[in-house]
C-alpha cells in the first residue's frame, strides 16, 4: 500500500462526475514572505540596519513552504490537551500538543526570533523580532505566544540576583517540548500568570501569598499558594508571576521544577475553550505551595513586571500587521483569479476599492510597529526615542487591535462563501482577531495607561510633537488634524479620562500618517490622509474618487 501523500503534495483531480471545476482559484502553493511583501522590504530598508532584511529574507522564504501552512491549519484542528494525572493518579499537569505546534515552535527558537533582540541589542535586535513576529504570525498566531514571551522574559531577569545560566538558556537555539528540569535544556521557554478572578486587569487585587522561605530579598525562595485566572503556555520552563508578600505586590520566577527538581506545585485545573487562539494553551491553575523566586525588590512587583508588559504589548500591536498582510494576500489571490459578471473581481471597482483601502491599513500599521521597534534599538542613546519607546507600544497594541476584527471580516467577504469556512485561513484569523485587544490590557486598560505616560513622562508628548511637526504642511487634512490634537495635549487643558479613546486613536493614527508621509510612496500617504484624517469612514472601501487605486494595488502585485 502506497504511503499517504500530506495535504500540501496531493493533486487534487479539476474533473468530477457531474461537473469541472471552473472559475476557482489555484491553491496559493509556495510563496516568498518576504520578496512578495514590498511594504515590509520598503520598511525595513529604510528603518533598520542591513542585516536585518539579510535575515528577515531567509525567514521568509522558510515561512512561505506548503507545509507551514499545513502546520498552521493542523495546530489549531487539533488544540492542546490536558493531562493533570497519570494512570496512578499522581499529579503530572502536563499539556499535550499536535507535533504541528512542535514544528512551529522549533522553527522560531532555530531562527532565533525569540532571541534576537537580546543578542543585537541596539543593533536594530528588536526591529528584527518584531519583523519576524510579523511573519511568524502569518503561520500561525497561537504559537507566536510563548515566543514573545520568552523574548519578552529577557529585562525581567535582569532584575533577578543570580540569572545568568536562566538568561543563557533563554537566548538558546534547541527547542525541547520535555517536562524536564529548566537546566537539563540548552533552550527554556518562558510563560506569565498574572491575573485572578476578582481582579483581572486590577492587579493589585490578586490575593495569592508568598511566603519566605528564608531570608527575604532578591533572588531568595518563596512558597506561593493561591490562584491564576490565565496562565499562558502552561508548558513553559519559568513563569513570571505576581504574588502579595508584607511589602506589596511583588514580581516572581516560578519553575516548573523545584531546586530538588521535583515537579512544581503548579497545579493546572483547566485548559480554556477560547473563541480562537486554539493552537495556544491557556490554563487556569492554582499554587499549592509553589516554590519562586524573588525578582526585583519586595513590594515593586508592577515596576519589576512592566519591563515585560512594554515588550509583549508592541509584540501584541505587531500581531495584527502580520494577520492583516495574510488575509490581505488571501483576499487579492481570489480576486486576481475569480470571474464574475464577466471580469476578473480584481478588475471591478468596487473590488479595487476595498483591496486597495485594506492594503494602505497593513502597510499604516505594519510603519506604527516598527517605528516602536526602532524606538526600543536606539532608546539608550536617545532621550527622544526612549520617550517614544514609551508610548508607542501603547498606541499600536490599542489601535491595530480595534481595526483588526473589522479588517479580518472584509477580507473574508472578498472571498464570498468559502471566506467563511475553516480551509481557508480567514476564518481562523477572524477568531483570532479580538485576543491581541484583549491581553495585556484591554482597549480601555491601554488608554488609561496612555494618560498616565503623558501625566508622567511629558517628554513623550513633547516627542509626539517633533515627530508630527515633520510633516505639517504636507497634507491639508493631516494639518487639521494636528492642530485638533495639540489644542488637547495642551498642559493647561489636560485630557480627560473620557476622551482617552478618541485621544488614543488620534495619536496613534496621526503617526501613521507622518511615517507614510515620510517613508511610503506618496499614493499611499494622501490617500491614508484623506480617509482616515479628514471625514474617515466606518467601513473599508469608501475611497475619494480621485484615489490613485491602481498604483495602490500595483504594490500587491
Amino acid at each position: 500500500m502506497p504511503t499517504p501523500q500530506s495535504s500540501f503534495c496531493r493533486t487534487p483531480r479539476e474533473q468530477l462526475r457531474t461537473h469541472a471545476i471552473e472559475n476557482q482559484p489555484a491553491t496559493l502553493g509556495s510563496i516568498d514572505l518576504w520578496h512578495t511583501d514590498a511594504m515590509l522590504r520598503d520598511a525595513l530598508g529604510q528603518l533598520a540596519p542591513a542585516w536585518v532584511s539579510e535575515r528577515l529574507a531567509t525567514l521568509g522564504d522558510r515561512l512561505g513552504r506548503p507545509e507551514v501552512a499545513v502546520w498552521g491549519e493542523e495546530a489549531n484542528r487539533y488544540p492542546p490537551t490536558l493531562r493533570a494525572f497519570d494512570r496512578y493518579g499522581r499529579r503530572l499537569d502536563e499539556v499535550d500538543y499536535h507535533p504541528a505546534y512542535h514544528s512551529l515552535m522549533r522553527e522560531a527558537i532555530a531562527g532565533g526570533w525569540h532571541a534576537v533582540a537580546w543578542e543585537q541589542e541596539h543593533n536594530g535586535g528588536h526591529q528584527a523580532h518584531l519583523a519576524g513576529l510579523y511573519l511568524l504570525t502569518q503561520a500561525e498566531p497561537g504559537f507566536c505566544c510563548p515566543i514573545t514571551m520568552t523574548h519578552a522574559a529577557m529585562p525581567v531577569l535582569r532584575h533577578l540576583s543570580g540569572a545568568e545560566s536562566w538568561r543563557t538558556r533563554l537566548t538558546g537555539r534547541e527547542y525541547d517540548p520535555r517536562a524536564v528540569p529548566a537546566r537539563c535544556k540548552r533552550t527554556n521557554t518562558f510563560g506569565m500568570a498574572m491575573t485572578e478572578k476578582q481582579g483581572g486587569s486590577d492587579i493589585r487585587r490578586n490575593t495569592t501569598r508568598a511566603t519566605p522561605v528564608d531570608a527575604s530579598g532578591s533572588g531568595r525562595w518563596y512558597r506561593l499558594k493561591g490562584h491564576k485566572w490565565f496562565c499562558s503556555a502552561p508548558m513553559s520552563d519559568a513563569f513570571l508571576t505576581l504574588a502579595q508578600t508584607d511589602d506589596g505586590l511583588s514580581c516572581f520566577l516560578a519553575p516548573r521544577f523545584t531546586p530538588d527538581d521535583e515537579r512544581n506545585a503548579i497545579e493546572i485545573q483547566r485548559l480554556k475553550e477560547k473563541c480562537g487562539n486554539r493552537a495556544n494553551a491557556s490554563a487556569e491553575i492554582e499554587y499549592d505551595g509553589a516554590w519562586a523566586q524573588l525578582v526585583g525588590e519586595p513590594g515593586r512587583g508592577i515596576a519589576a513586571i512592566l519591563d515585560m508588559v512594554q515588550q509583549t504589548r508592541l509584540d501584541a500591536g505587531m500581531a495584527p500587521a502580520g494577520m492583516m498582510r495574510q488575509a490581505l494576500r488571501e483576499a487579492w489571490h481570489h480576486v486576481e483569479n475569480r470571474e464574475a459578471f464577466g471580469h476578473t473581481l480584481a478588475e471591478q471597482p468596487l473590488m479595487q476599492r476595498v483591496i486597495a483601502d485594506l492594503a494602505i491599513e497593513t502597510e499604516a500599521s505594519l510603519w506604527l510597529a516598527l517605528r516602536g521597534a526602532r524606538a526600543m534599538d536606539d532608546a539608550a542613546e536617545s532621550a527622544h526615542e526612549t520617550a517614544l519607546a514609551r508610548l508607542i507600544p501603547a498606541l499600536a497594541k490599542f489601535w491595530h487591535n480595534k481595526r483588526a476584527p473589522a479588517f479580518m471580516a472584509e477580507a473574508m467577504e472578498c472571498l464570498g462563501g468559502i471566506g467563511y469556512v475553516e480551509e481557508t485561513p480567514l476564518a481562523r484569523l477572524y477568531r483570532e482577531a479580538p485576543v491581541n485587544s484583549i491581553w495585556e490590557g484591554s482597549g480601555n486598560v491601554i488608554c488609561l495607561d496612555v494618560l498616565r505616560i503623558l501625566a508622567r513622562h511629558p517628554a513623550s508628548i513633547e516627542a509626539l510633537q517633533v515627530e508630527l511637526a515633520f510633516c505639517r504642511g504636507a497634507h491639508p487634512a493631516y494639518d487639521v488634524a494636528l492642530n485638533e490634537l495639540e489644542r488637547s495635549l495642551q498642559a493647561e487643558s489636560p485630557p480627560r479620562e473620557a476622551d482617552a479613546r478618541w485621544l488614543t486613536q488620534r495619536m496613534a493614527q496621526m503617526l501613521q500618517a507622518s511615517l507614510l508621509i515620510r517613508h511610503a510612496p506618496g499614493v499611499v500617504a494622501e490617500t491614508f490622509c484623506a480617509t482616515r484624517l479628514g471625514a474617515p469612514s466606518a467601513i473599508f472601501g469608501i475611497l475619494p474618487a480621485t484615489a490613485p487605486v491602481e498604483a495602490i494595488l500595483k504594490r500587491l502585485r
